[in-house]
């Protein structure tokens, strides 16, 4: 028996060290796509058709020589990060191979064990393939969207072979769809899981229970809506990102993309349920801010709440590691600043609920119990405030 346990304890870390080298393997390719001279030079020949696009002073021939060139590069690179990404999705192939290959050898050593010792194993390798899975959906957008422009491409050319000059719409429709993915990948990269982005976001859920017509302004991913669906509220949400769309209405969610203000503007008034949006308003100018507010208080049904969660901007750790990494960030919104919108607008019982603190980070406290001790306690608190406190917030109001 003991021999037997053995052959299979060094059959598992066999089928371990593959396991190891393939997510070693697949964590480079990802780092090669990522920062590979093909993608920069992708980003160049984007900037190059929106420069055209917006000059005038050109001849149509001229124009067209230039797109024509411009397009060609643009396909080149785009199959060669198409070849790229094939290549990172047979990688994760070999990778399920692989994994599945060691979980069934930790099965056979779990049997001859007879112990749980295989499960302590499993966990120690879970961070790794964790850690993958946001490279994987990162991949998967971007083949998606790479099949669809190399088939927007082959239609200009065509265009082009014939002598004829594009439409701005025609080019639009290469450059919106670069730009959408571009943000949706980053957001899937630094916004974090989805399921503890759900997690966070179940402790609105009271607010909407029992309601018909929740509106999600900027759903992105659509976390909410999905919390919505398995609770039985009926909720739509609306995006301008069209990656982010195309993402929700996978999921089978009730998503359309569209700008926020416009689309709330559209409606009947008294008519929402509630309205929820999440990561949206610090990305409004204040005038933006105000009229959304203002539209919310006529578009809601009475006895209906609206819910704007944002980052705090009194936290200096959630300023410095969350709202300045984001690029398209407008101003951030302070947590009374937002309560006041909210309250001169009309909007009732207004309440501030913030996220988990940042336990982790805090400066830790001296265990002495001396005055100099204790002095320097209070300050560390005082600190603690200051740089770490919960690095969300939501403002809750409700119309009456």
């Amino acid at each position: 028996m003991r021999r037997t346990i053995e052959k299979l304890s060094q059959q598992r870390k066999e089928k371990q060290d593959v396991l190891a080298k393939e997510i070693e393997g697949l964590k480079k390719q990802s780092q090669e796509l990522s920062s590979s001279d093909s993608n920069i030079r992708l980003q160049h020949l984007l900037t190059r058709m929106q420069e055209l696009v917006s000059e005038k002073d050109v001849s149509p021939e001229n124009f067209r020589q230039q797109v024509s060139h411009t397009l060609t590069e643009f396909q080149k690179n785009l199959d060669k990060n198409i070849a790229q990404t094939q290549d990172l999705f047979l990688s994760f192939v070999r990778l399920i191979e692989a994994n599945i290959a060691l979980m069934d050898a930790k099965d056979k050593e779990w049997d001859a064990l007879g112990s749980n010792h295989v499960g302590m194993i499993f966990k120690s390798m879970e961070w790794r393939v964790d850690k993958l899975a946001v490279v994987y959906e990162d991949v998967n957008l971007l083949m998606k969207k790479f099949l669809l422009l190399k088939e927007q491409l082959d239609r200009l050319l065509g265009v082009l072979e014939e002598k004829n000059l594009p439409t701005q719409k025609q080019v639009q429709e290469i450059l919106e769809p670069l730009q959408d993915w571009h943000y949706a990948a980053f957001e899937n990269r630094h916004r974090g899981n989805e399921e503890e982005v759900k997690k966070q976001q179940s402790r609105f859920l009271p607010y909407f229970q029992e309601k018909e017509k929740v509106l999600d302004l900027g759903c992105g991913r659509g976390e909410f809506l999905e919390l919505c669906r398995d609770n039985g509220i009926d909720a739509q949400g609306i995006d301008l990102n069209e990656q982010m769309v195309e993402i929700c209405q996978d999921k089978g969610l009730d998503c359309r993309k569209g700008d926020i203000l416009k689309s709330l503007a559209e409606m009947s008034d008294k008519t929402l349920g509630g309205i929820f949006s999440s990561q949206v308003v610090e990305h409004l100018s204040p005038a933006q801010l105000k009229k959304l507010i203002e539209l919310a208080y006529f578009k809601l049904a009475p006895g209906s709440h609206i819910v704007l969660e944002t980052i705090n901007p009194a936290s200096v750790f959630a300023l410095v590691h969350i709202y300045f990494l984001d690029l398209t960030h407008q101003k951030p919104i302070h947590p009374q600043t937002l309560k006041f919108l909210l309250e001169s607008s009309g909007f009732e019982d207004v309440e501030t609920k913030y996220s988990h603190p940042l336990e982790q980070e805090l400066l830790q406290t001296l265990p002495s119990a001396d005055e100099t001790a204790s002095i320097l306690n209070r300050n560390i608190d005082n600190l603690n405030r200051l740089l770490f406190s919960p690095p969300n917030y939501a403002v809750i109001g409700l119309k009456k």
